[in-house]
């Protein structure tokens, strides 16, 4: 696969894997065998990101992350994440202080079976611990050897910057996809600016813009599409014509509709990664060849065009998550 650079140094397959629902928030947990095995083949097919956080579980996605990738850990990069008050007597409330941080880094490195942590993120921003404090921590730990490169997950411009001005940002993670474009607005001319990644996670909506999913489309119990206003019975209808847009454009290119919006992803910036999730390899395999496909100037301004004719409907979170994050 294609490899492409987050910021200045750090070098990963075109598209990672976001690892989160291999048991965890999407239904009934895999069989993890089965998954450590989709995992490997991911690897054999040329995919060297890998995108997990403490908070998946919490703990056990590491876990499996971590076993999966022990015998690759030199030729592959593990993203993973802090920024929450987890294990005994945690309140799950945002904690970025020092100690909790420098807590998080001995215990993922644990969980990860590795020497370093490629990709630190902050998860979301604290509000009661300042950035530049939370960046100094992390360029403490690069010092150590015990993490590679620092990212921010769902931060806003000013954020970015003042954290970037302590310890470099290799790169930002956020949703971002052809039906969640705010990033567009200041944080990806922000990235642009400083040289640092994006790298956007839920690039095919949840789900939603592979195809698959219409108003009578049953969710699980432990499925948290439930509760977002995006994936009520009457927005899912509201938005089948971006769906029926991608579709249009991966009949030209005989491509699906997910392999379209990965594409789309790809040819907005050289410095994108995104990384879909999936717990089937069929699904892998039809995400790299993603990859491959090229959209042409006339293709991305007749789908902006497009899209921008179609009023997509319902929030992406609701009101009290959706203030937790771009600050």
């Amino acid at each position: 696969m294609r490899k492409r650079a987050l910021g200045k140094s750090l070098e990963v397959s075109a598209i990672g894997l976001g690892c989160m629902g291999m048991n965890y928030h999407r239904g009934p947990a895999p069989d993890k065998r089965e998954m450590i095995g989709l995992i490997r083949a991911a690897v054999a097919r040329g995919v060297t990101f890998f995108d997990t956080a403490e908070v998946y579980g919490p703990f056990t996605n590491e876990k499996l992350v971590g076993e999966a990738l022990e015998p690759f850990r030199k030729d592959v990069v593990i993203a993973t994440k802090f920024g929450f008050d987890l294990g005994p007597g945690g309140s799950g409330a945002p904690n970025s202080r020092p100690s909790r941080i420098r807590q998080v880094a001995e215990e993922s490195l644990r969980r990860l079976r590795v020497d370093a942590i490629g990709l630190f993120y902050q998860h979301r921003v604290d509000p009661g611990v300042p950035i530049e404090e939370v960046a100094g921590t992390v360029k403490d730990l690069i010092a150590q050897g015990k993490v590679k490169h620092f990212g921010l997950s769902e931060a806003g411009a000013l954020t970015i910057r003042a954290a970037h001005a302590v310890q470099p940002v290799a790169a930002v993670q956020s949703e971002y996809s052809l039906w969640w474009r705010e990033p567009e607005a200041e944080v990806l001319p922000t990235c642009e600016e400083l040289q640092i990644g994006f790298v956007p996670f839920s690039p095919l909506g949840r789900g939603f813009l592979t195809g698959k999913i219409d108003e009578n489309t049953a969710f699980g119990e432990n499925d948290n599409r439930v509760a977002l206003p995006r994936f009520t019975p009457e927005a899912r209808k509201a938005n089948q014509p971006v769906v029926r847009l991608l579709d249009e454009i991966g009949r030209e290119k005989a491509a699906t509709p997910a392999q379209v919006a990965l594409a789309w992803l790809l040819a907005q910036k050289p410095w994108i990664v995104p990384i879909p999730g999936t717990t089937k390899l069929a699904r892998i395999e039809e995400n790299i060849a993603a990859a491959a496909i090229e959209l042409t100037r006339d293709d991305l301004r007749h789908i902006d065009n497009a899209i921008a004719k179609i009023p997509v409907q319902g929030a992406r979170y609701p009101e009290d998550l959706e203030r937790q994050t771009s600050r």
